[in-house]
C-alpha cells in the first residue's frame, strides 16, 4: 500500500511494514500499538509509536541522508535551543522490503498551527524570534551547508519556472515584480550562521498559542540568515510581522532576502504539491498573497 503519497518516486509503507521493523529491529518495542500520523511533511512519513514514540521512514531516496545528518547534530543543538527538538532514539536500517534508513524519536506534544487560527500571535511572533536568535548564537564547528543557505540568485531559473506554470493561477506579473526586487538586495557579506531553514507551519509545534517545539531539522546547516525569516510570511500576520523584525534586527537586505526566499519557496510549491498536499498548497497561496501585499505596500 502506498498512503499519502507525494513523489513519483516515494516508498511504500504501512502499518504492518511499521511493525516488523520494529518487532525485528527494537524488539523492546515490539508490542507497542503503531498508527498512521496524518502529516503534511513532504520528506517523511510518521507513525506513532506508543504513546511517546514516532516512526519516522523518508518517503523517498533524496530524504533519507536525514537520518545521519538527525544523528549527528540534533544532539548538540538541542541543549543549545529555548524550545525541545526531536531527539532521536534509534536508527533503523533498510529490511522488510523498505531500502531506506529510518529512525524513532521521542514525540513531542502541541499542534501545527495555522496562519488563519493563531491565538497568540504576538506571544508566537516573540518565541519565533527567540529560536531564530538563539539559533544564529551557535558556534559549533564544521556545521553543513544549509539546504536554503545558499545566494538567492540560485533560486532564480526554478523560481521564474513556477511564475510561467502559475500563470492564470495567481498575479504572476506581481510575483515577478516582486522577485526582481529580492534578487536586487545585497546578499549576504557575514559569515554563515547557523539556520534551521525550514521554518514552515508544519515543522513548528505550538501549545495554548506559544512556541513549544521545532520539528524537522533535514535542511539545518550554515548559510545565510535570511533562510529563518520565511516564517514572517508563512505564518505571522501582517500587524506583528515588524515584532518579529524588531526584536532580530533586521536590516532591509536581509529581510528583503528573507521576503523573496519565502515566495520562491511557494511558487515552486504551489505547483508541484497542489493535488497532493493540499495543506502545504494552501500555505504556499497564503504566503504568495502576503509577499505580494508586502511588496506592494512597500514599493
Amino acid at each position: 500500500m502506498r498512503a499519502s503519497t507525494m513523489h513519483a518516486d516515494e516508498m511504500d509503507h504501512d502499518v504492518p511494514l511499521v511493525r516488523r521493523l520494529v518487532a525485528a529491529q527494537f524488539p523492546r518495542w515490539a508490542d507497542l500499538p503503531v498508527e498512521p500520523f496524518d502529516s503534511s511533511g513532504t520528506d517523511n512519513a510518521i507513525y506513532r509509536l506508543g504513546g511517546d514514540m514516532a516512526v519516522r521512514l523518508p518517503r523517498r531516496p533524496g530524504s533519507a541522508a536525514q537520518v545521519e545528518k538527525d544523528l549527528r547534530w540534533l544532539p548538540r543543538l538541542a541543549p543549545l535551543l529555548p524550545v525541545p527538538i526531536p531527539v532521536p532514539l534509534g536508527e533503523g536500517e533498510p529490511a522488510e522490503g523498505y531500502p531506506l534508513p529510518w529512525s524513532v524519536y521521542r514525540w513531542l506534544d502541541g499542534e501545527n498551527p495555522s496562519a488563519d487560527r493563531l491565538t497568540e500571535p504576538s506571544l508566537l511572533a516573540k518565541d519565533l524570534a527567540e529560536f531564530v536568535a538563539a539559533f544564529r548564537r551557535i558556534d559549533l564547528p564544521d556545521g553543513p551547508p544549509a539546504y536554503r543557505g545558499g545566494p538567492l540568485s540560485m533560486l532564480d531559473a526554478p523560481t521564474r519556472a513556477a511564475i510561467d506554470e502559475l500563470r492564470g493561477v495567481v498575479d504572476t506579473d506581481a510575483a515577478a515584480a516582486a522577485w526582481e526586487t529580492a534578487l536586487k538586495a545585497p546578499g549576504w557579506a557575514g559569515p554563515p550562521v547557523w539556520i534551521h531553514s525550514d521554518l514552515m507551519p508544519g515543522n513548528l509545534l505550538v501549545v495554548q498559542g506559544r512556541l513549544s517545539a521545532v520539528i524537522d531539522f533535514g535542511t539545518v546547516g550554515v548559510g545565510d540568515p535570511a533562510c529563518d525569516l520565511i516564517v514572517a510570511w508563512n505564518l505571522l500576520p501582517a500587524g506583528v510581522r515588524n515584532d518579529f523584525r524588531t526584536v532580530l534586527q533586521i536590516d532591509d537586505a536581509t529581510w528583503a532576502r528573507g521576503r523573496g526566499r519565502a515566495l520562491s519557496i511557494a511558487l515552486i510549491a504551489l505547483p508541484y504539491y497542489k493535488d497532493t498536499n493540499p495543506v502545504f498548497a494552501a500555505n504556499a497561496r497564503h504566503v504568495i498573497h502576503e509577499v505580494l501585499a508586502d511588496h506592494e505596500n512597500a514599493a
